[in-house]
């Protein structure tokens, strides 16, 4: 049985890694320069094949790389055990953490005492400014790699609590536009249709939040034949889903109506207790956030006379008023809870930006202060001009006289 655990795992990591073709080109060079060579970095990222072969990329170049798992179900435990006894690397991870495990786990890659950190969710940056702050005599700086982390880290940054440089690779072009779109997108609806086996197509189908993966969402829903509606707090974005050609309203509205909700905002409290008096029986509710408290599973549970586990990631909860509803993934990411997180094109340019974001803060990090930086946009273009090769797209370039139209305000006349 653990072989065939292994077996799975390595095959599932060689797959992602033969369909990851911009971290090969990123790797080989970074491998051949030693770029990390003695650097220490700790990572709490989804433990998972695509994350596996940045782990090994950073090794390859030469960096002590230790890995956690930044979400409690997130782990792939196959890919975690091929990472360990295939792949020779120190992975700290398995599914189904408890509290005390999980933060054990975080714990244990910070032991490394490392040079840099590698953060999706801001936990192990969090963890280095409050119970290890031992650390933060070693540590040179950090990147994090999602919205939510950005979020907490600019609050911090911005109370001057901020104790290093932090590299925003979630704010890069070729980050957000891709994996927080497209790859929420398609990975959300992948968790939903493997935890329920259930019909999109002619559901109404709520969608809380139109940032870049929001709109993602809704844009997948949509083409599967649902009929989405956004519950927005950003005027901005409600005009642009509205435009978009989705149904924009409340949230106390839309859940009367609700076959499905999911919340993708980055905030809690998304669905509270005020909802469950006018929620639509049999409801789905699913969370595509980093944290588990988008859905208040506690508002859950006090209004609820039985909770049970109906399928491997859909509990039903009987409220005391008579309605069921049914919470995927324990409100955890669903995508990476039933799935197995973004397609792998996706993490490959996503993981390429962390690959060499570490770079740059390597070579960079004693002139900068401590802030929350974005990536230069030279690495943007970077990773751009590799993937178009990948791809085999050629475009335009600007001609010498077309440059000074575009630089000299008296060529406009």
């Amino acid at each position: 049985m653990t072989e065939d655990v292994l077996l799975k795992g390595v095959r599932r990591f060689e797959w992602a890694k033969t369909h990851m073709g911009l971290l090969s080109e990123v790797r080989k060079r970074l491998k051949k320069e030693r770029a990390f060579e003695g650097l220490k970095v700790s990572m709490a990222l989804h433990v998972e094949a695509k994350t596996g072969v940045l782990a090994w990329t950073l090794s390859e170049a030469g960096a002590d790389v230790r890995l956690a798992s930044c979400n409690p179900l997130s782990t792939d435990d196959s890919v975690s055990m091929a990472l360990r006894e295939e792949y020779g690397l120190d992975v700290y991870a398995k599914k189904w953490e408890t509290r005390n495990e999980y933060y054990s786990n975080l714990n244990s890659v910070l032991d490394l005492k490392p040079d840099f950190l590698i953060d999706d969710g801001g936990d192990l940056i969090f963890l280095t400014h409050t119970k290890r702050k031992e650390l933060l005599r070693s540590v040179k700086g950090a990147n994090e790699e999602t919205t939510t982390g950005i979020i907490r880290l600019r609050a911090m940054a911005h109370s001057g609590e901020l104790e290093f440089p932090v590299i925003s690779v979630n704010d890069a072009h070729m980050k957000y536009l891709f994996d927080n779109r497209y790859g929420t997108g398609q990975s959300t609806l992948d968790g939903i249709m493997t935890s329920t086996n259930l019909l999109i197509a002619g559901k109404k189908f709520v969608v809380s939040g139109y940032g870049w993966c929001g709109r993602g969402i809704a844009m997948r829903a949509k083409g599967m034949g649902a009929h989405v509606v956004v519950t927005e707090v950003d005027p901005v974005r409600a005009v642009e889903a509205k435009m978009d050609g989705f149904e924009v309203m409340p949230m106390e509205e839309a859940v009367r109506s609700a076959d499905f909700i999911v919340s993708a905002t980055g905030c809690k409290d998304v669905f509270t207790g005020k909802h469950l008096d006018t929620v639509k029986d049999g409801c789905i509710l699913a969370n595509a956030g980093h944290f588990d408290n988008e859905i208040s599973k506690e508002a859950l549970s006090k209004a609820s006379k039985k909770v049970e586990k109906v399928r491997e990631f859909v509990e039903r909860y009987d409220l005391t008023n008579g309605k069921s509803l049914y919470l995927l993934g324990e409100g955890r990411l669903i995508n990476l809870v039933a799935g197995q997180g973004h397609p792998v094109e996706i993490m490959d340019m996503s993981f390429s930006i962390q690959a060499l974001a570490l770079e740059y803060l390597s070579k960079n990090h004693e002139s900068l202060g401590n802030d929350v930086y974005n990536i230069p946009k030279e690495i943007d273009e970077e990773v751009a001009r590799i993937k178009l090769k990948i791809m085999g797209v050629k475009i335009d370039r600007l001609t010498a006289s077309q440059k000074k139209y575009l630089t000299d305000w008296k060529e406009g006349t």
